[in-house]
Order: C-alpha cells, then sequence, then structure tokens
C-alpha cells in the first residue's frame, strides 16, 4: 500500500495561513477569552461553596477554549515547520501566543483565588466531581500559586513576554531560517541546504573524511551568525532568571525540576548510575573507531552509520517504514499498531525530504479533532524509522488519555518522553531481530548503541552546559566565545574525553536550547530512555498481556509525580540506584554483544 508522505492540514482549517476558517476561530476565541475572563473575575468561591456548578463551568470553559487554542497552534506551528519561510505562518504563530498569554492572565487570577481559600473550603471542594478526579493537578496549581505576583504584575509580565521572552525565540526561528550550509554533492558541485537539509546529508555520509569535511562547513555557518544566537540564548535566559528571582526562586533548577514533577535526588541518581557506568560506552566508541579505520571517533561519527565488508545499510523507502512499524507494534499492542495504521492512512504525518522545512521532529496534539501530527524529514536511513516510531509513540501517549479531562492530560515531558522512546525500542530490536546478516546486525546493533550514548554523553553535555550557563548568565551577559567554551568543555566532560572533535557551536544549532515553554529541555530525554527500557523489559516478561497495564500507566502521566507513577506502576524507588542500573544493564547486553560479533573484524 502507498501512503502519503505529507501531512493533511487542510482537514484542520482550508487555506493553509490564508484560511478564513482559522481566521474566523482566531476571531471567535478573542471574544471567548473576554468571556472567559469575566466568569473567573465574576466568580465567589463563598457564593458557589454548595456544589461550586459555577466553577465547573469555569474549568469546563477553560478546557474548549485550551483545546481551541491548541488546535490552531498546532496547524499554524505545523505550516511554518514545513516551510519555514511562511510569514503569514509565523504572523498567525506570534497572534496565537498573545491569545494564549491572555488565557494565561485570566488563568492566573483563577489560581489567586484558589490560593485565597482555606484550607478545609479547598478540601471539602475536591471531594465533590468533577474536581476530584482532577485533585492532583488542582492542588498542583494551588500550590504554585503561593508563589504569585499581585494580578496586575504576573499580566505586566506575560504581556511583556510576548515581545521579549517569546520574541527572542521567534527570532531563534527566523536565524535558523536563514542558515545555509554549503555542501559537495558527489560530482563535486557545492550545493547550498538548509539547516535540516544539512543535518541529514552530514549524518548519513559514509566516510569520517566526508562527515569531517562536512561539520567544518556546518560550524562555519552557525560561527557566521554566533554573535545573533549568543544575543538571543542570552536575554532567553536573561528573562527566565529575572522572572525566577521576581516570584522568590534563585534555583534555577527548582522550577524545570517541578515542572517535571521530579525530585532533584532522582535526577542526581540517574547521572551519578550513569557517569559510574560511562567505560562501556566509551569501549563502544573505541571500537566503532577501529571498525572505522581511525583513531578517534569525531563528533559527527557517533550516530555515523558502521559498514562491515561490502555492506550496505538498507535504505527503506516511507512506505516499507510505515508497514514495517505497524507489523512491529502489534507484536506489543494492537492498539499501538491501530493507531499507527490510522497515521499512515489519514496523513498524519509530514515527512517529505525538501528545501525549507525546519530541521528535527516532533508531535503535536489536535485536541479537537483528536488527531495528532508528525513533522520529520525521512531520508530512508534505519534511524529515519526509529525517528518515526518515536513519534508515533508520542501520538499513541495522546491517544490514550483522550477521555481524561485536560487537567489530566498535561504530562510533562519526561514521561512524555516514555511512551516514545518505547515505541522507538520496539523497532530497533526488530530491526536487530530480523537482520539477514552478521553485517547488517552489526549495523543494527551500532545505531541501537549510539543511541545509547546519545543519551549519556550528547544529552549529558547538553545538561552541563547548561547548568554552567546559567550559572554565569546569573552575573552578566556570557559572550559567543564563551559560549563555544561552555560547550566543548561539556562534551569533554560528558563523553569522557573519548572524541577527536567537539562542536563547539552546539548551543546555537541546537533548538533546544532556545524553547520559551520548558526550561532545561535536555534531561527529560535521557530519564524517558531509561524509565521506558525499564517498561519494555517488563514488556518483554509479560508479552501483550502487559498492554493493559502500560496504558493504565500512560493515563497516570499528568495524576501523580513521577516518583509515584514508578513506584505505583514498577513498584521502583526512582532514588535509588537500582533501577537506573537495571536499565543501563540492558545497554551494556547490547554492547557486549557489539563488541563481541565485531572483534573479529578489528
Amino acid at each position: 500500500m502507498s501512503y502519503p508522505i505529507n501531512w493533511d492540514m487542510e482537514s484542520i482549517f482550508k487555506g493553509g495561513s490564508q484560511s478564513q476558517a482559522l481566521r474566523d476561530k482566531i476571531d471567535l476565541m478573542k471574544k471567548e477569552l473576554k468571556s472567559y475572563h469575566e466568569m473567573i473575575e465574576n466568580w465567589d468561591a463563598d457564593n458557589d461553596h454548595s456544589d461550586y456548578r459555577e466553577l465547573a463551568s469555569i474549568l469546563s470553559f477553560s478546557e474548549k477554549l485550551g483545546n481551541g487554542l491548541s488546535e490552531s497552534m498546532t496547524f499554524s506551528r505545523g505550516l511554518l515547520s514545513a516551510n519555514v519561510k511562511d510569514k503569514l505562518a509565523s504572523k498567525l504563530t506570534t497572534e496565537l501566543s498573545t491569545l494564549y498569554s491572555e488565557m494565561s492572565n485570566s488563568s492566573t487570577m483563577l489560581t489567586k483565588k484558589f490560593v485565597s481559600m482555606s484550607d478545609s473550603a479547598w478540601s471539602s471542594l475536591l471531594e465533590k466531581e468533577p474536581f476530584k478526579a482532577s485533585a492532583f493537578p488542582l492542588n498542583e496549581q494551588r500550590d504554585q500559586g503561593k508563589s504569585l505576583l499581585t494580578q496586575e504584575v504576573e499580566t505586566a509580565i506575560n504581556t511583556l513576554a510576548n515581545d521579549g521572552f517569546k520574541g527572542w525565540g521567534d527570532l531563534y526561528n527566523t536565524l535558523v531560517a536563514s542558515i545555509e550550509v554549503e555542501l559537495e554533492d558527489g560530482s563535486g558541485t557545492v550545493q547550498k541546504y538548509s539547516a535540516g537539509q544539512a543535518a541529514n546529508i552530514m549524518g548519513s555520509a559514509k566516510d569520517p573524511e566526508t562527515r569531517l569535511n562536512m561539520l567544518k562547513k556546518w560550524e562555519e555557518a552557525w560561527s557566521d551568525k554566533a554573535p545573533l544566537f549568543a544575543d538571543t540564548l542570552n536575554h532567553l535566559a536573561g528573562f527566565r532568571l529575572e522572572n525566577y528571582k521576581l516570584h522568590g526562586t534563585e534555583d534555577f533548577m527548582e522550577r524545570p525540576l517541578e515542572y517535571n514533577r521530579l525530585k532533584k535526588e532522582t535526577l542526581d541518581t540517574m547521572w551519578d548510575t550513569i557517569t559510574k557506568n560511562k567505560p562501556k560506552v566509551v569501549r563502544y566508541l573505541e571500537r566503532k573507531a577501529q571498525l572505522m579505520n581511525i583513531d578517534q571517533l569525531s563528533w559527527v561519527d557517533v550516530t555515523a552509520p558502521v559498514s562491515v565488508g561490502d555492506f550496505e545499510p538498507r535504505h527503506y523507502s516511507f512506505d516499507e517504514a510505515a508497514t514495517f512499524i505497524m507489523d512491529n507494534f502489534s507484536s506489543f499492542s494492537e492498539k499501538m499498531q491501530s493507531l499507527a495504521k490510522t497515521a499512515f492512512e489519514d496523513a498524519w504525518i509530514e515527512a517529505e525530504d525538501r528545501d525549507a522545512k525546519r530541521p528535527g521532529g516532533y508531535c503535536a496534539n489536535l485536541p479537537e479533532s483528536e488527531e495528532s501530527r508528525i513533522f520529520m524529514t525521512f531520508s530512508g536511513s534505519a534511524g529515519n524509522v526509529s525517528t518515526l516510531a518515536h513519534e508515533l509513540g508520542h501520538a499513541f501517549h495522546s491517544y490514550v488519555m483522550r477521555d481524561l479531562p485536560s487537567m489530566n492530560r498535561r504530562y510533562a515531558m519526561n514521561v512524555a518522553e516514555t511512551a516514545s522512546t518505547f515505541a522507538e525500542l520496539v523497532i530497533s530490536d526488530a530491526t536487530v531481530r530480523e537482520a539477514k546478516s552478521e553485517a547488517e546486525k552489526i549495523n543494527l546493533l551500532d545505531s541501537k548503541n549510539a543511541r545509547a550514548a546519545t543519551m549519556f554523553m550528547n544529552i549529558h553535555s547538553r545538561y552541563i552546559f547548561e547548568t554552567a550557563f546559567y550559572e554565569e548568565r546569573k552575573t552578566g551577559i556570557v559572550t559567543d566565545d564563551r559560549l563555544s567554551e561552555l560547550m566543548i568543555d561539556a562534551q569533554k566532560e560528558a563523553y569522557q574525553d573519548s572524541l577527536s572533535t567537539y562542536h563547539p557551536t552546539f548551543w546555537a544549532s541546537k533548538l533546544h536550547f532556545y524553547n520559551t515553554g520548558v526550561p532545561f529541555y535536555n534531561f527529560p530525554y535521557t530519564f524517558g530512555f531509561l524509565f521506558s527500557l525499564g517498561i519494555y523489559a517488563r514488556s518483554l516478561e509479560e508479552g501483550t498481556d502487559f498492554e493493559d497495564r502500560y496504558i493504565a500507566l500512560l493515563r497516570d502521566t499528568a495524576s501523580m509525580t513521577t516518583e509515584e507513577l514508578a513506584q505505583k506502576h514498577l513498584n521502583v524507588d526512582l532514588t535509588q540506584p537500582e533501577f537506573w542500573q537495571s536499565a543501563i544493564d540492558m545497554v551494556h547486553s547490547d554492547i557486549d554483544e557489539y563488541l563481541e560479533i565485531t572483534e573479529k573484524y578489528v
């Protein structure tokens, strides 16, 4: 069967960035925002305490309005991702961000009214439905509201953020759209590529020398505009730090941990356990260098494919990738397979390899349509197949939570990466299992181990860098040269100085550092990777009987802390190293197999 390689946006709003249906929707939401504000302004908990019917109406209206904004934003951002030169889509995204800010101002007023309620009145409220079903997120909202400033100040901060904090985030996207990387094609002709295309080409180049030359050109492209990226990053961090300070928060890690519902003790235990186990990963990197006939891997060699003998890595068509994913999802969960089938057949996925697309990939929810949209650039590698499965995992997570109240669907990034990484594990294991030769098995095992190295080292370097950067940013602007120094230091520490070259402008080229929604957009990936490994081990033990338990875990991801989630569904204590070590042992098993079967090739 042939599946569409471009997503369907017309079924959401006809007309692209000139959609009249979207314009009508935005105009309606502007009116609804005023009504929402008035409802909250007029609500008095003391006069509504018998059954809190008015509050129930407010929360219901909030869900409706939030779903509309989310639907519209997924559409406009999707258009902009698919064509970074779509200026109308960029304008729409900015307009919708302003509406989000207005809704946030009204929601802040509601939160402050929650804080003003007595503890006994609050407890009484949570004993009644529909509030009882959302007790955890409501308690969370009230607790976080205790640090809020006056309504006027909070409104001013949110309003100024549109052209300040969020404006810097928008500028980053504009700068990335202007990046052009000059690379030679097979005939020696110099071609200009967008950032997304260049990243794909660099990652799939066959020999280390070509990759290294490409990395130099990549560095040059980002270095040319490094001062602009440095200004952007500094002002994003500066706004965030000042906002923290206004709310009585001096520790810049407090909010990222709060957002991820994670204890600092858990995060430290995870990184400490990983660091103790890095020597085995370094052995893998050394063996990979031997197979490539080089002394040490460079930055771009870590995730590059390995081939022995005359083996050529398999190239997947998009249709082959779709069939492979659906077949292997069905071995674990018929519901996962069914969701993937819908995504492929109904054109939820934008995968075409073409110019003017932003780099990277993501999955975004459409709560009104009860669908998702997946963005990536598919060029046919096994890694692309895994990425596609990863994003479908996100879509499955949204799917199993659709009938829950909106507050119970707001899961944090660390557990969001669990469902996606779990889906990726299902596919990467399947590719190794179905390898038709030892050479292919080596290639696929290498891809799995490279993924683990990314989680243990690349992501760790981001965390180390961002921690050092925020520490220095507290005392003033950090120059572009200093940012590159911090980046290299972080990479050397994270990789235990096992590479020949590093990526000093990674701080500029990596979108995650510029995210205005989620601070420290790094450690949740590694958490999700290891947490999903633990879940995957259980699924292998229990087979298809585990499907319902897995879905139950996903449905609870926004209704308790991360530690409580692990204790309830896996019976493990995340503050202790045992769980993390058991997950890392699965990685070690893959590395041991890799070292064993590649011994004769070195």
